[in-house]
């Protein structure tokens, strides 16, 4: 019988990248599955659900509270929305008009990418601090002003040298009374990232669900519990059950998707996290054994400082006849596509384990090969 995938003439990918939303995000568990399809025995009140399960969320990281949402971007979009109106109906129902209200994001230069314009979304307004020497302390307190709605902060903070530690960010925001909204997207692991930012006194932070388990469509937005129930209010639950008009409608997420939120962060927090490495282990080993030997090609683990969940291969193009970039085209373009992360600076790619479908590394191998000769 021909896979929905055939039937569509569409490509199968090895996904060797890691949790990327373009790839479909990651596979949940048979754990998880279970109770997403449990959850479809009855129709259930979302509210009801959407609340239940902030709370179980809130009690499992030690926090004050908790929202289910469609993805770290639509967390960081309803948390900057509740930021900038407060907890006046009459805000929250004209969000994105931000007039009269303070909208500004202050930035760090050195932390931009391209999904904090999710922040605009609801009448945020982005300003970029610092220069290309780096952010002081000085520049974000002469940055604070009367506009200004919140500070944002992307996780860990250490993308480009010259970032103000996110501490530092912390004390002085809140010694002019403003908010820190953090990304802490893919910042999962070690487990304690899913709270310590918030009790380092981040007043929001936001996550994407699919890095501990869930659907690539899920995430969440844990914080202050003032601003995460205006943040509810701003979402499609409280677009739902409140009676406001507000901005959030389209963000919607459905039962199967929240239960897998919550089911995935309890597996997330419980599982053997040292089993786990193990066994990714016990791949790279024979990924490394399968492309051992092969000229113009060192291999080594993959991060290089931390517990290997990959295998990183530098390729001499003077060797090999090829760059990384041409060999990484030539996976792609394969049946099935492979894809695996890129080290432009580094002449090199990376095969992670974390998303890859056991024994799939042996396609892998031969690919590679096949490629290299």
């Amino acid at each position: 019988m021909a896979s929905i995938f055939e039937e569509l003439n569409v490509r199968p990918v090895l996904n060797a990248q890691g949790n990327r939303t373009l790839l479909g995000g990651g596979t949940p568990s048979e754990t998880v599955r279970a109770l997403m399809d449990d959850s479809e025995e009855f129709y259930v009140n979302l509210g009801e659900l959407m609340d239940s399960v902030g709370h179980r969320i809130a009690d499992m990281l030690g926090v004050e509270a908790a929202l289910v949402t469609s993805g770290c971007s639509a967390a960081l979009a309803v948390g900057a929305a509740a930021i900038i109106s407060g907890d006046d109906p009459a805000n929250i129902e004209r969000i994105p008009d931000t007039t009269g209200l303070r909208s500004e994001i202050l930035i760090q230069r050195q932390l931009r990418v391209r999904y904090d314009r999710c922040m605009t979304i609801p009448g945020g307004k982005l300003v970029e601090i610092g220069d290309e020497d780096g952010t002081t302390v000085d520049q974000l307190d002469a940055a604070i002003g009367p506009e200004t709605a919140a500070i944002h902060y992307l996780a860990p903070g250490d993308r480009n040298a010259g970032a103000l530690p996110i501490e530092t960010v912390i004390e002085v925001g809140h010694a002019h009374d403003v908010p820190i909204i953090v990304d802490a997207a893919g910042q999962v692991y070690p487990t304690d990232l899913l709270s310590s930012y918030v009790k380092m006194g981040a007043d929001l932070v936001a996550y994407g669900a699919k890095y501990f388990g869930a659907v690539n469509s899920s995430g969440m937005l844990t914080g202050r519990k003032d601003l995460v129930d205006i943040a509810r209010t701003h979402s499609f639950i409280g677009f739902e059950d409140s009676g406001l008009r507000s901005f959030g409608r389209p963000m919607k997420v459905d039962r199967q998707e929240v239960v897998a939120v919550y089911g995935a962060l309890r597996e997330w927090l419980t599982m053997n996290h040292e089993d786990r490495f193990a066994a990714y282990e016990i791949r790279i080993s024979s990924l490394r054994s399968d492309l051992a030997g092969i000229d113009g090609v060192k291999l080594s683990d993959y991060p290089s400082d931390g517990p290997a969940e990959g295998l990183f291969i530098e390729v001499d193009a003077d060797v090999v006849g090829k760059t990384a970039a041409e060999v990484i085209e030539e996976l792609r373009k394969g049946n099935p596509s492979i894809w695996v992360r890129e080290h432009q600076d580094d002449n090199g790619l990376a095969v992670r384990m974390l998303t890859l479908k056991q024994d799939s590394e042996e396609i892998i191998a031969r690919r590679l090969r096949e490629i290299f000769s």
